[in-house]
């Protein structure tokens, strides 16, 4: 029998439970990272900023490097292709904004980002990997601030590049590494490769967190079991279902536990969201990006279409108080919900888009595509 983990150690620093939220664009600001870390122990990360708006002084990249009050431990996701700019970025993040914890972003499948050579597309690259990586460890190092990256298993089947990534990691003085188990061409469609995962754990000596397909505690236990991963990395399992972190908590404490809130519950939880994103950016604005979490609160709720529709129009917490008030509290949780996909998956892509001639060359570094993005919405 496998014995859980019951922390994640990544350098100096200690997570009390080996569970990490998965940056998502748009939706872990800072009112969501506390929402989540309310409900149980673990690693919250911000969402993915921009190297080159960072050291550029971007005002939205600034914008968004927004940390809650009771947020102790500070992790922010790093997007880049040009070393120089994100061991810049990695400092400033160190010296100015008090981070404990810095990962990189060598994952997302946008295409915006993979034209550019970026996200999942870098690691092909595995020089200019090396260089990215080996920049950001020297920024971080001086201030014990440990630097781990997330990435893919690679462009597409026939063009794996995770067990060198994980190599590089290693040998770049990284302290984890983070699998999700799906290339880019796949985005989040099909399922995760938990096999690939258990693969690049047995490859590195350094940590590898797990992601992919957790979308309840049973399962971040049954990836630890089959894989041998250090800890898990929850992104989709958690929209609309906060209450996650809690059974992951009790979970990799050994207890069984799966919350199955009634909607009254969820109201309250959905109130609690609301109220947080009001304190953080006004209540207006707040209220506006609440919208987008309601139908992942009231997937598979009875609740009807014009009131659904009336809370995906929420500008005020008095007009969400009336409609949360005609929801019916002693509704029980959906539990065909449970075990099922949530938030975007769509279908696999026929080919990934990448810069001109990117796939000559594993071992060279890019220099064509230093250049990066000021705005960037994957993750």
């Amino acid at each position: 029998m496998t014995v859980l983990p019951a922390s994640l150690t990544l350098g100096s620093l200690r997570v009390e439970t080996p569970v990490v939220l998965a940056p998502m664009a748009g939706i872990t600001n800072a009112a969501y990272r506390r929402l989540c870390a309310e409900q149980g122990a673990g690693l919250y990360v911000s969402e993915m900023i921009t190297s080159r708006g960072l050291v550029e002084g971007d005002a939205v990249t600034r914008s968004m490097l927004v940390f809650d009050e009771r947020e102790s431990i500070r992790s922010v996701q790093l997007y880049g292709t040009d070393p120089a700019y994100v061991g810049k970025a990695a400092e400033i993040l160190c010296a100015e904004y008090g981070v404990a914890h810095v990962d990189l972003n060598f994952g997302c499948p946008v295409p915006k980002v993979t034209r550019k050579g970026g996200g999942g597309a870098l690691p092909w690259k595995r020089g200019l990997l090396a260089e990215i990586l080996e920049a950001a460890v020297r920024a971080t190092a001086p201030y014990g601030v440990p630097l781990t990256m997330k990435t893919r298993k690679g462009l597409d089947d026939d063009h794996l590049t995770y067990l060198d990534a994980g190599r590089i990691a290693q040998e770049s003085g990284c302290a984890a590494i983070a699998l999700h188990g799906r290339t880019v061409a796949q985005a989040y469609s099909g399922v995760a490769d938990w096999e690939a995962i258990a693969a690049l754990a047995a490859h590195v000596d350094i940590p590898v967190l797990g992601n992919g397909d957790i979308w309840e505690a049973a399962d971040a236990v049954r990836m630890v079991e089959q894989t041998g991963v250090a800890g898990v990395v929850v992104g989709r399992g958690c929209l609309g279902r906060p209450w996650l972190f809690r059974d992951l908590a009790a979970a990799f404490a050994g207890r069984t536990v799966s919350t199955l809130p009634t909607l009254g519950e969820v109201r309250d939880m959905m109130r609690r969201h609301a109220e947080l994103l009001a304190e953080h950016m006004g209540e207006e604005r707040g209220c506006k990006e609440f919208r987008k979490h309601v139908s992942w609160y009231l997937k598979g709720f009875a609740a009807g279409g014009t009131l659904r529709h009336s809370l995906a129009l929420v500008d005020s917490l008095a007009s969400l108080d009336a409609l949360l008030a005609e929801l019916d509290p002693d509704e029980p949780f959906p539990t065909s919900e449970l075990g099922t996909p949530r938030g975007r998956q769509g279908s696999p892509r026929t080919r990934v888009v990448l810069p001109e001639g990117w796939l000559d060359d594993t071992d060279g570094t890019g220099d064509a595509v230093r250049e990066d993005a000021l705005e960037v919405t994957g993750g």
